[in-house]
């Protein structure tokens, strides 16, 4: 087979596989998904093996950073390694069902282990043995010329980031960001675009949208939900990229790599697209080789996420339960509930900030509210995209260059945005 010959078969085939494992849901007894999920659920069902792997990725990514001395670097690292330091007790509460009743509900240090930290810390390697197939072969480059007349203008990102943004609506955020780090890494991100797709497309999958429809009692009009959450977070994704911090980020590139921009094609779109994924497959590594690295490096991000996860997740959880900091934060969004006249505006405010929590609990504390409510609180709790439970500890895990008042004020932004976008179009579908 010459070199063209195995460039087109790479990019059409290795392609394919990569966007049926991602994109395509199947079903499968009674579960419909991605076939990396049904992957994902297969090898949870295996006897104690996450139980094992949660618990060796949290105590290797607790110690690790003291032994390589990388937990000097600078300030918010300091702290974030000994707010880590915390995984360990609570890991041990879990395995030895000791400690404060309270920390042991089902809500609580189960729910973070057992829903957050397992899951996370599988999908990002497993995900990632695929991920060669969407990232090296050419199909990111393809769709990249075909998309940047869209993705540019709207959303000051390459044509390429198209792919992060379906990946996170039907995989999940950590493989978006998987994604989103690896091809920074390789240059063909800069920062600024990073940021804004890390910050702007990473949110959770529509398996998860799923729950918190279900949650907020909206099952019986999913797919109504599911368009407008999308429509709304892609929105206030726009709106943000213009906004301080994001609009003033660098446009340098990883320092490591070498810049590998887009250029804009004026005609032929589609035979530009098929030229430059040819080439990219072309100079593409051998697919074992690449898988091998791939995994290695889903491997580091897990064992630094997974104390990240169980530490910053669980304390979160206590202050959202046990303090009355979010009745606190929750003046802070009552002027923006009350001015689009949300019935229960304080009630809605408070949901808001519990986003910064978890995303799921926003739609907890709204069940048994109005309609209203229910529909603007489960729209906001998916289009903020940013919660200290386990998206913020995913992006702090890669290279992209977010500091921690960067989250805050993106979060912000976007939870304000949220609810000044989703209310009129709830009262417009409900009125």
């Amino acid at each position: 087979m010459n070199s063209r010959k195995k460039a087109i078969f790479q990019f059409i085939v290795y392609s394919l596989f990569g966007v049926f494992m991602f994109f395509v849901p199947i079903k499968i007894g009674e579960i419909e998904t991605i076939p990396l999920d049904h992957i994902v659920g297969w090898i949870q069902k295996i006897p104690n093996l996450t139980l094992i792997s949660g618990t060796l990725l949290i105590i290797v990514g607790t110690v690790w950073p003291f032994v390589q001395g990388t937990w000097k670097k600078n300030r918010v690292t300091q702290v974030l390694s000994l707010i880590q330091v915390t995984a360990i007790p609570f890991l041990m509460m879990y395995l030895f069902k000791v400690g404060p009743q309270a920390l042991l509900k089902e809500d609580m240090i189960p729910f973070i282990f057992e829903k957050i930290v397992t899951p996370v810390t599988t999908i990002i390697p497993i995900g990632a043995v695929f991920l060669a197939f969407i990232v090296s072969y050419g199909l990111m480059e393809f769709i990249g010329v075909l998309m940047r007349p869209v993705m540019v203008p709207l959303f000051r990102t390459p044509g390429r980031s198209a792919v992060d943004a379906v990946a996170s609506f039907v995989g999940s955020y950590s493989i978006a960001l998987l994604i989103t780090n690896r091809v920074y890494k390789e240059g063909r991100y800069n920062k600024r675009e990073a940021a804004i797709i890390a910050t702007g497309f990473s949110t959770v999958s529509a398996t998860f949208m799923v729950i918190v429809a279900k949650t907020a009692g909206l099952m019986d009009q999913w797919m109504l939900y599911f368009m407008t959450t999308i429509f709304v977070t892609f929105v206030v994704t726009i709106l943000t990229t213009r906004l301080y911090p994001l609009a003033s980020m660098s446009t340098d590139y990883y320092e490591e790599s070498t810049p590998d921009m887009e250029h804009d094609v004026d005609q032929q779109r589609l035979k530009v697209a098929w030229e430059e994924a040819l080439k990219v497959s072309h100079e593409a590594p051998e697919l074992l080789n690449n898988i091998v690295s791939n995994f290695k490096d889903g491997l580091t991000m897990s064992i630094k996420i997974a104390p990240s996860l169980m530490s910053v997740g669980i304390l979160a959880l206590i202050l959202a339960h046990y303090t009355p900091l979010f009745d606190w934060l929750g003046y802070i969004f009552y002027p923006v509930t009350a001015l689009v006249q949300l019935p229960e505006p304080m009630l809605a405010a408070k949901a808001s900030a519990l986003s910064i929590a978890e995303m799921f609990l926003p739609a907890l504390l709204v069940a048994k509210a109005s309609e209203p409510v229910r529909y603007v609180i489960a729209i906001v709790s998916i289009s903020e995209i940013l919660f200290f439970s386990a998206s913020i500890p995913c992006i702090m895990a890669t290279e992209i260059p977010l500091k921690l008042k960067d989250f805050l004020i993106v979060w912000f932004e976007r939870v304000v945005l949220s609810i000044l976008i989703a209310t009129p179009i709830v009262y417009w579908l409900f009125i």
